[in-house]
């Protein structure tokens, strides 16, 4: 485990930075990044994590916090495009955009069935679509993707999009809210989900009592996403 100045300085040697240019891009106080180069404050304030994120979502947020772990995430498209799209995005003069939003990629059920894998990376032709949404502009959003079937109605109607952010770590699921699951034997879900009977299974819940919950092995499923917000035509 590192300090917090080891992790300010891997964040700065990473980005090519100073101190001054780095505090002058998040729009944080100088002077409390010197507290933490000089070791002064020894964790990293909830504060400027989130701020940290937001600007450059390429950083591990287990690492920000504690030091352990890769630096860096594993490669998505909402990490390629956020730095770039940010950046046009403040020097739009035409008034037609937000400050601060990026392009989402809307893909396909099959670009998200691996992406539990180290290596995962949504492929250009499993893009439907790439859509800017201001209120997302604040959370990490990997994909959005669309719902089918009606197991979570009403809470998500069959067309829904709903927007999430891929777990890294499954100490990090939310109990109770909804996510996307991808397994080997049952496709894409959207369900809420619970601690299973057992310490090898997670329990998937419908929202529409017609659907009893059901147990899925922790190794049939190759990856889960947080639902962090959905899009939905009247």
């Amino acid at each position: 485990m590192i300090d917090s100045k080891d992790i300010l300085a891997g964040i700065l040697s990473e980005l090519g930075q100073n101190t001054r240019e780095f505090s002058d891009n998040l729009g944080y106080s100088l002077t409390k990044l010197y507290d933490v180069q000089r070791g002064k404050t020894k964790r990293l304030s909830d504060e400027l994590i989130e701020l940290i994120l937001e600007k450059y979502p390429r950083f591990n947020k287990v690492w920000l916090m504690t030091g352990e772990g890769e630096m860096l995430q594993h490669t998505s498209l909402y990490a390629m495009y956020q730095e770039a799209e940010e950046e046009r995005l403040r020097r739009d003069t035409a008034g037609n955009t937000t400050p601060g939003c990026v392009r989402l990629p809307l893909v396909t059920q099959t670009a998200v069935a691996g992406f539990g894998n180290a290596d995962f990376a949504i492929k250009e032709g499993d893009v439907k679509d790439y859509y800017i949404v201001p209120k997302f502009r604040y959370h990490q959003v990997d994909f959005m993707i669309e719902i089918s079937g009606s197991s979570m109605y009403p809470k998500y109607n069959s067309g829904d999009v709903v927007a999430c952010t891929i777990l890294r770590d499954g100490a990090f699921i939310q109990w109770n809210k909804c996510h996307i699951v991808a397994t080997r034997e049952q496709g894409i879900l959207c369900k809420r989900l619970m601690p299973g009977s057992t310490d090898d299974t997670l329990k998937m819940v419908s929202d529409n009592e017609n659907y009893p919950p059901f147990e899925v092995p922790k190794e049939d499923i190759t990856g889960i996403a947080l639902v962090v917000g959905v899009i939905r035509l009247e």
